[in-house]
């Protein structure tokens, strides 16, 4: 299986983390996405022009969580997707709750503290941070409620959801995300980031 990705993406830090932790050989092909050619290639196989993207002979997949359950359900005796309906769906709640509400509101202060200047030259944008924060804390009130009295995401050990969401955290430091006033997210973040497939998922900044 072929993946095309980049190492300081979010979404492309979901399949990795789950491919990791599932032990799954991937063929890593890097996009630049800075590169027009690069982009020309990505468009060819994902008309959305977003990475990450599953080649697995002539199937193409894209969309992160996607290829997070694709790659679990080809596993034997996994864990990380369950096999119990209710489990399943409570896994796919916080697939689809993450990717709709929680990682948007991250991903503005992602871009205005990490990829703006580097993209287009301009400063962080006050407004836009005030905007973002407003985003994020109602979504961040419901993670820290769930958490309060549970180790993980769902059930009793690591899943697809604690991987999904964890991702889009990935610059919480370098992009000023104001999860201060949440212990309970913090403890937990801590706990995946111990984790091996975390560690060994991790990326040198390179700008």
């Amino acid at each position: 299986m072929r993946l095309y990705y980049h190492p300081n993406s979010s979404s492309a830090r979901r399949v990795m983390l789950a491919a990791t932790h599932l032990n799954v050989d991937l063929e890593l092909l890097e996009i630049d996405l800075l590169s027009p050619e690069d982009r020309r290639r990505l468009v060819e196989i994902n008309p959305n022009s977003k990475i990450p993207v599953l080649e697995d002979g002539g199937f193409v997949l894209w969309e992160s969580c996607a290829i997070m359950q694709y790659l679990a359900d080809r596993t034997p005796a996994q864990t990380l997707y369950p096999q119990n309906v209710r489990d399943r769906a409570d896994v796919n709640r916080w697939l689809f709750w993450t990717v709709q509400h929680f990682s948007p509101a991250v991903s503005s202060f992602t871009w205005e503290h990490v990829w703006k200047k580097m993209a287009i030259g301009a400063d962080a944008d006050p407004a836009e941070l005030a905007r973002a924060t407003r985003l994020l804390e109602p979504f961040a009130a419901v993670l820290e409620a769930h958490l309060a009295r549970r180790e993980w995401m769902v059930g009793h050990e690591v899943t697809l959801a604690d991987y999904a969401i964890a991702a889009s955290l990935m610059y919480v430091e370098r992009a000023h995300v104001p999860l201060a006033p949440y212990p309970n997210i913090n403890a937990w973040r801590a706990r995946v980031q111990a984790l091996d497939a975390w560690q060994r998922t991790e990326a040198p900044w390179p700008y």
